[in-house]
């Protein structure tokens, strides 16, 4: 590419939004903003975290903004000024926010004026350079506002794709939460197989309702829209009337969610009343695509959307560390309970203990390969060694595949039970347990037992007026579960403890069986 053209040493995302400025790219509580909007407000923010300085150098800027233009035009800002984006969880405590914040090593922290008074503190504690939203987008020059800044080499550092684009940080739900690096390269990657595998063109339109310190919520929904020249309007929390209001306002074509705000719709639809029903199925028939991920998808929750929308929601596989590797098709089965086939560019095995392939029907761990794969965990050589093996990503999810076709179990360190010599699938326990009447949610466990290695523990949530004892749990289960994999102990909960993505938090769960059997002793 030229070194006169606009687009010469910007990110590959970025340089995507120059093929057509005058398209609404986001919609937010403020208004409708086009790619000319963003780039030049994202070229506000770059000039200001310059500072004077020809390139960041892979700095970190850690950001807190809420769903908005604003945290759009900050994360490229930051990319266009050669530093690494890391976004913050706009759920988190301080003490969390502080952790990710200082392993980062942050240079800037940026938040938006919600979020200042929360943010500030540990930024000043730190000595660290804090902006709000609002200064790191300030002009800088008169003419800022309106149409993009210059954009030759010499405003801002030509950006190699190989160089580090972003640092997101894991869940933390079987360890403290480690530093993901993604160059712009891998993001660009992971973003192309989802595109083409998902049919995303410029006419689309996705309502966002999820975290933007995920890959769900950043790389599926956000950046896969600005890449294809989509509008991306923006939700600044999760509303289920509203929701629904948009999704039978026949703007949409795609809406993708987690499977907790999937069960939220179902319920609001299931309070409506006859008339109001028939509109809001109806208006879910004009979307093209509608997608569900993050955590497993109940079958049973599945149905029931099918039954409401005319959808089969389509599931697909990813993490972290991978962006997604499998997908269900567009055109095509879907098959309930199954995540699909590898994506283009994504070479996916299944190894068993010793790393060698395991055939169809056999479970094994799910190795990924391929241009999407992160490039290491921050600052941690030794866990990024541990991570790979002749190349490849060892994911930690255990999976069988059949007809091509893969069905995740779960993974090793939560979801594989292992008692009395067999190896049980939490997640196939669970399937059932949610086909009780009485049970509303429920999660199962490994809990350490001396004699049979762990007892599977199973915790539920009861659905109004609804109860069962251990016992007549155990009877009802046996008519549906080989004995080895029958709950032997029960705790009821008014609520399952969930992380910012509506995934149950299985470590909490052991330390709460396990504070059981020590009473019990």
């Amino acid at each position: 590419m030229p070194s006169d053209s606009p687009t010469f040493g910007h990110p590959p995302l970025i340089a995507r939004a120059f093929l057509h400025p005058q398209r609404v790219a986001i919609i937010d509580a403020t208004g409708s903003h086009t790619y000319a909007d963003l780039l030049a407000a994202s070229a506000r923010v770059a000039i200001n975290l310059l500072a004077g300085r020809a390139d960041l150098d892979g700095a970190r800027v850690a950001f807190l903004v809420g769903a908005s233009f604003d945290h759009v035009a900050i994360q490229w800002g930051i990319w266009r000024a050669g530093g690494v984006a890391v976004p913050l969880c706009t759920m988190h405590p301080p003490a969390e926010l502080d952790y990710v914040i200082a392993d980062a090593d942050a240079e800037t922290v940026i938040a938006g004026s919600e979020f200042e008074p929360l943010v500030r503190p540990l930024a000043e504690k730190r000595k660290l350079r804090f902006l709000s939203a609002q200064e790191a987008s300030a002009k800088t020059s008169p003419g800022a506002a309106g149409s993009p800044a210059p954009l030759t080499q010499s405003t801002f550092p030509g950006v190699d794709p190989a160089r580090p684009a972003m640092l997101v940080y894991t869940s933390g739900t079987t360890s403290k939460p480690k530093g993901v690096v993604s160059t712009h390269a891998m993001i660009a990657a992971q973003i192309e197989a989802l595109v083409e595998a998902w049919a995303w063109t410029a006419d689309d339109r996705i309502l966002h309702v999820l975290p933007l310190h995920h890959v769900h919520g950043i790389i599926n929904v956000l950046c896969c829209a600005m890449w294809a020249g989509a509008t991306c309007e923006m939700a600044p929390g999760f509303d289920a009337a509203k929701v629904w209001g948009r999704l039978v306002s026949g703007e949409l074509t795609l809406f993708m969610a987690v499977p907790t705000i999937y069960a939220r719709l179902v319920a609001a639809w299931e309070s409506a009343d006859e008339s109001r029903r028939r509109t809001l199925t109806e208006g879910c028939a004009r979307l093209r695509l509608m997608v569900s991920g993050s955590a497993a998808l109940p079958v049973s929750t599945l149905e029931k959307w099918r039954t409401i929308s005319g959808h089969t929601l389509l599931e697909r596989y990813g993490m972290t560390e991978i962006g997604m590797a499998l997908s269900n098709p567009l055109v095509g089965e879907r098959v309930p309970g199954h995540v699909g086939s590898p994506l283009p560019r994504v070479e996916v095995r299944l190894v068993d203990g010793s790393n060698m392939p395991v055939p169809d029907g056999e479970p094994g761990e799910i190795q990924v390969r391929g241009p999407n794969v992160f490039r290491d965990y921050w600052r941690k050589p030794e866990a990024s060694a541990a991570a790979f093996i002749d190349g490849w990503f060892r994911t930690g999810d255990v999976a069988v595949r059949e007809r091509g076709i893969y069905r995740i179990l779960g993974r090793n360190s939560v979801d594989i039970i292992k008692t009395g010599g067999y190896k049980v699938s939490a997640l196939e326990i669970e399937e059932v347990l949610r086909t009780h009447e009485a049970v509303d949610q429920c999660a199962v466990v490994g809990v350490e037992d001396a004699e049979w290695g762990e007892r599977v523990g199973a915790a539920i949530v009861f659905r109004k007026g609804q109860s069962f004892d251990l016992n007549a749990l155990r009877a009802w289960a046996k008519n549906h579960l080989a004995v080895y994999k029958v709950p032997s102990r029960l705790l009821v909960l008014p609520a399952l403890p969930v992380n910012a993505m509506g995934k149950v938090t299985k470590p909490d769960l052991v330390k709460q069986f396990a504070a059981v059997e020590k009473n019990r002793e």
